[in-house]
Formats: C-alpha cells, structure tokens, sequence
C-alpha cells in the first residue's frame, strides 16, 4: 500500500468547482444528481486524453508495437448512434438482465447495491439480533465493524447480506439507528427509455445505449465488407453512453451520463487468450505513460464468480484500477480488458436472423485443398473489449495530479503530465507597459499556431505575477514564460517550471522548439 496520505476529495472537487474543471449540472436550479459538466479547463482535458487514447489506438495502433502473431496491430475507427433498434439491447441481455439488485433503508432513505452490502455478527448468531451491515470500502464499514468488535469481540463471521433472504428484521442498515429497516433486494433496470417519433406510444419505446460496445458489433460485417481489415484487428470508438444508475456517487466517478473508450477486437478463437494477455498489459502500460504510476494503479485479474455473463471458463477479465480518494485504501475500476468470447456475434446472429452470415471468412486457415492452398474457414471471431471509462481516467487525472504544497501562495498546483495539460503554456508580460504587453503578444500567437492543437496557450497580463503563476499552479500549466525589462535588450524570457519552480532564461525566439521538445513534439 502507497505511503502517500490520502488527498482530500473535498479539496479536488473545491479546485474542480473554482478553477472550472467540473460543474453540477444544471447547477443554477439546484442540479441534478448523477450528472456533471465540464468547463473551460475539464472540457480540454477530457479532450485531451481522449486525444491521446485516439492517437495511440487508432492512428498509431500501441505505438507501432507489433501483436503476438508478429504482426503489427490493426485498429479501424466507428461512431455509431447512441439509440439503436431496440432489438440490439435484447440480443445483448440489457433489456432482460441489465438489473442491479438494490437494498432500501426505510430509515434513512438511502439505497444500497446489494453487492456493495457486507455484514458481520457473531460467530454462530447470525440470525440473532444484531446483525451489522456496513458498505464495503467506505467510511460507514469502520463504523460497523468497531460496534460488531464491541459486541461480538473476535468471534464474527463475515457474509454478504444478500444471503439472509428475506430475513432482515434483526439487521442493522450501514447507516440506521434502528433494527429491521432494510428492505430485500429488489431489482431495478438501468436502461433509460425514450420513444421515437413525434406521436409516439409503449409501442414506439427506444433506449439509451448503456455501452459504446454493441454499435461496434452490430457493423462487424458492414466494417468487412467495406475495408481491406481482416482478422486479427480492431474496431473502435469513444462516445456517450448512458446508465440510469440508483445510487450515483463519488463525483463523476459512477454517472448516470458518461463517456467509454473502447475497443473490441477480434481473432481467432485459437488465439485470444495471447491476444488477451497482450491487451491487458498494454492497457496498463498505456496509463501509466499518462501519470498514473506507482502504488496507486494495479492491474487486477477477476475471481471466476467475477466473471461477466458473456465470458466462459478460461476467459480472462482484468481490471486496471486506481487508488481514489474516496476508494482508500481499495481501488476502483478504470479500465477492463475482457475476452467476451463469440458471445455478441452469435447473440447478434440469432436474434438478426442472418445465422452464418455475420461469420467470418478466413481464406488463410482451413484444410489444405488439392493445390495446396488452405479451402479456409468460417467462424466467428472471439473478441477481446478493452473498456475504459473517459471520465474516470479524466478523474483519476484530477486525483494523481492535485499536490499540495503549502510553500506555495497556491497551496496546492496541478502536477498533470504535459501531454494532459488543458494549458500547455502561459504567457505574461511582467508589467503593462514598455512593449512588454506587445512582445506577449506576439509569443502567445507563435505558440498558438504551433501548439494550439494541443491545448490553450494562455496570455494573461492582470494581477502581479505571483497571483498569475498562482492561477497557473492550480490550472496545472506546466511552463510560464515571462516577458520583461531583460527581454527589452537582450530578447530573452524567463521560463518558470510549475514542478521545480526552478527558472531559466530562454531566447524568445527559441521558445517554441523549447515547448516542443518539453512537451514531446
């Protein structure tokens, strides 16, 4: 475990809310639980890491690196719509068994994941009152378990809650003061409905997509028929998806609106446990190029009861997970590398009507003809999904890059890595005068054209230069460049570092190679 002290979540979402990271939603008439809106600097950021998925999945598939046939990796890019034939939710099992069992607490109103639910009593007791239930990994859990240590001493069981049934009038709720106020479990869907057509009736009822993944499927054959790919390769795509969760918490963390970057790959049965392996250590390498490295990121392997409904036995899923503030000192998921098996494709055959002919044709696999030459083989393809939420790496970003430091006026800057910094570098005249404002100017806009792309580039020439270096420490800004009386006769600026706060001097007219290899481009 990481011997770092845990960050204070309320001081990530006080800078997010000042700086304008993130918003309520809707804020102005009290929001709106579940969802959040990026501003000024959250939206470059978010599109930022974005970016950088895109570059590094699509345009220059693992940085070039080839995959464990020798070959290297093939990804071709989708945008499909977020409402589909509601059909395609059937295929998929959201419709029938896109359900979380949830636990309500007449006492307190709150409700509760049943698979979040633990609880302790004493060894042999478990129907005698009381039973303690608390959340796993959460404030509420300590609370629980000292007055279970209390009561009980070391002679408790631990169980997941789900397991009394209906038996829950000697239970007492995580947060209630009174015996038996938890209600069973009860399923609840999380697909948001909507209808299609201006006079629409129960007839015309459409979903939300929950996930970016079925688009992509449900074009496995068009992506064929219209591209020179073939198996081995990838399709992928980033967008909105859309889950009615019940209990929406930890900031931006679980959403009811959020954004997916995924991937799903396709191969051939015989080879998607390497494919496998391969995607799951890239993926963890991937984040850990961005920042998040060192104690607080793990790659974790699921348990068999983990196991998705669309995997089998000996299909792996991995989770890569970072060390929240509000997680600590347990992790929540990031990213999950899944082997989902051919279990879409067929799912998708069925239901379609089309049977074999969303197979694949492989004209290099099959039993040798009379000329030699392989009569090939139809199959459907296995697929690995690597899954991640844009948000929560947008988050987890937030998290890993707030470092307090008290020596500074700030308290605290935005220690981001370069390639996720919505400013890239800020611009300041020392005084408004002299021509100092002038030649800002004119280094703001060289720096524009070469590396607006990237992000802002920022000229600022209000306040004195302290609040200014300030306003970029919390921005995360990784290098200010200052224009002053030296710059007048000898047309050199000063470089502050955010990290080091070291300070060098430059030639103006060498800043822009400086900011390019510093920001490695």
């Amino acid at each position: 475990m990481s011997a770092n002290p845990v960050k204070s979540m309320d001081e990530i979402m006080s800078l997010c809310k000042r700086r304008g990271f993130v918003y309520p939603a809707s804020e102005i008439y009290g929001g709106i639980n579940g969802f959040w809106d990026y501003g000024p600097l959250g939206a470059q950021l978010k599109k930022n890491l974005r970016d950088a998925w895109w570059q590094d999945v699509v345009m220059n598939p693992c940085w070039g690196r080839s995959g464990p046939d020798g070959n290297p990796v093939e990804i071709v890019p989708l945008d499909s719509c977020i409402i589909q034939n509601p059909k395609v939710w059937e295929a998929s099992g959201h419709v029938g068994g896109f359900n979380d069992p949830m636990i309500d607490c007449r006492e307190t109103k709150a409700r509760y994941r049943a698979d979040h639910v633990r609880a302790v009593s004493g060894k042999g007791k478990r129907h005698e009152a009381p039973v303690f239930a608390f959340i796993k990994d959460s404030p509420a859990e300590a609370k629980q378990r000292k007055a279970a240590d209390k009561k009980f001493g070391d002679e408790q069981e631990e169980f997941d809650l789900i397991e009394l049934g209906t038996d829950f009038a000697h239970v007492l709720g995580p947060d209630a003061k009174e015996l038996g106020t938890l209600t069973p479990p009860r399923a609840f869907n999380l697909m948001f409905k909507t209808y299609i057509g201006a006079t629409a009736t129960e007839d015309d009822i459409a979903y939300l997509r929950p996930e970016t993944a079925q688009g992509i499927f449900v074009h496995f054959k068009n992506v064929i028929d219209t591209t020179r790919v073939g198996v081995p390769f990838g399709i992928a795509q980033t967008g909105k998806a859309f889950r009615n969760e019940v209990t929406p918490r930890n900031f931006t963390f679980r959403s009811r609106e959020f954004e997916q970057m995924e991937i799903e790959f396709f191969c051939h049965p015989d080879q998607a446990k390497d494919w496998y392996a391969f995607w799951r250590d890239w993926r963890m390498e991937w984040w850990k190029s961005l920042g998040l490295a060192g104690d607080n990121l793990i790659l974790r392997e699921h348990d068999r009861d983990e196991l998705a409904h669309y995997a089998k036995e000996g299909a792996g899923t991995s989770d890569v997970e970072y060390r929240f503030p509000f997680t600590a000192p347990g992790f929540g998921e990031l990213e999950g590398i899944a082997h989902r098996t051919d279990f879409d494709l067929r799912q998708h055959a069925e239901h379609s009507g089309l049977g074999d002919k969303l197979k694949y044709f492989d004209s290099t696999r099959g039993e040798p003809a009379p000329n030699g030459q392989p009569k090939g083989e139809k199959y459907f393809p296995h697929v690995i999904e690597p899954s991640a939420g844009l948000d929560r790496g947008v988050l987890a970003a937030l998290c890993e890059a707030f470092t307090p430091d008290p020596e500074r006026p700030s308290g605290v800057y935005m220690k981001f890595h370069p390639r996720l910094s919505p400013i890239k570098a800020a611009v300041f005249p020392l005084v408004k005068k002299d021509g100092m404002p002038e030649k800002a100017a004119t280094l703001a806009s060289a720096l524009r054209k070469k590396f607006g792309h990237l992000g802002a580039i920022e000229m600022d020439e209000k306040q004195s230069i302290g609040k200014r270096y300030a306003r970029m420490d919390e921005a995360g800004c990784p290098f200010c460049f200052t224009i002053d009386s030296d710059t007048l006769t000898d047309d050199t600026v000063t470089v502050r570092h955010r990290d080091t706060l070291a300070q060098e001097r430059v030639a103006m007219d060498a800043v822009p190679a400086f900011l390019g290899e510093k920001l490695g481009v």
